[in-house]
């Protein structure tokens, strides 16, 4: 496994080889997210949980004010920036770098300048300005596929190969984002879990995330937590879902995952301590 680096922001990390997995904490201060929609809405309550997150050891902490679960309505901006804002000029100086889970260029914008460290977007930076609004900071970029959009995409998805898509997908947004002047070494990519994929299409990426980072060569975040495949193989409900979502981050960590996106950090961190010290043991 070899290392790779990734400048997010105000700081830079190592991954791969025997530097640990990151994990990034999930922020939602939506009402309507699938799994804890409505639990950090107040900025009291958000602040509350980055704090034990931050205690848990959490690497990165990933603010999210619009729900894009399967089927979701698009969210104005206005509402967005007023959901997400505050919490971010709240926890800048926090310690720990900050992501902003958005695809509207104007909240990169207020967010990049508010003093976020990455950006996280689930339409792979496709929509019109936002490359050119991040390119001049030093922000991460996450790269995600996403077939359709929320609304559409869980409605009778189909590849040919699943893998070769997104693969080609990724390539083509890398491109266009280093064409932009965006250094190499501020991206990242996301297969995109759960977002226009069956559960056969999502074990098969899951199966080929080494393969995925090694084909280009940047590190690989995988967002599996409480989501809907973990509940076909299990059959819980998406409050019962730790024990397969812990399962599922460790074989993405396995099949060489350098990020993995979480709900319940505490669990997370002492798993992948757990399974380092046994990979690593000689």
């Amino acid at each position: 496994m070899t290392t790779q680096k990734l400048q997010c922001g105000r700081y830079r990390f190592s991954l791969g080889g025997d530097a640990p997995t990151l994990v990034m904490g999930i922020l939602n201060v939506t009402p309507d997210s699938f799994s804890d929609g409505g639990q950090f809405q107040s900025l009291d309550l958000a602040l509350t949980h980055a704090e034990q997150m931050i205690a848990e050891g959490v690497d990165i902490i990933d603010i999210g004010g619009e729900s894009t679960r399967p089927g979701s309505q698009p969210l104005p901006l206005d509402e967005e920036l007023r959901r997400v804002m505050p919490v971010i000029y709240a926890l800048r100086d926090c310690g720990k770098p900050l992501s902003i889970d958005t695809y509207k260029p104007e909240v990169m914008r207020e967010a990049v300048a508010a003093g976020v460290d990455m950006i996280n977007d689930i339409n792979g930076f496709r929509a019109n300005d936002a490359l050119s609004v991040v390119k001049e900071s030093d922000c991460a970029l996450c790269i995600m596929h996403m077939q359709k959009e929320p609304l559409t995409m869980q409605m009778q998805p189909q590849y040919e190969s699943v893998t070769d898509e997104v693969l080609s997908f990724l390539r083509e947004r890398i491109r266009t984002a280093e064409d932009a002047g965006i250094a190499r070494e501020r991206l990242c990519v996301d297969p995109g879990f759960g977002f226009g994929k069956t559960l056969v299409h999502n074990l098969a990426l899951l199966r080929d995330t080494q393969r995925i980072s090694d084909d280009l060569g940047l590190p690989v975040l995988a967002g599996l937590s409480r989501k809907s495949m973990i509940g076909a193989i299990t059959g819980r409900p998406v409050e019962q879902r730790l024990a397969g979502t812990l399962a599922a981050n460790l074989a993405a960590v396995a099949h060489g995952a350098r990020i993995v996106r979480v709900h319940d950090v505490a669990a997370t961190v002492d798993a992948i301590k757990v399974w380092r010290a046994i990979h690593d043991f000689n």
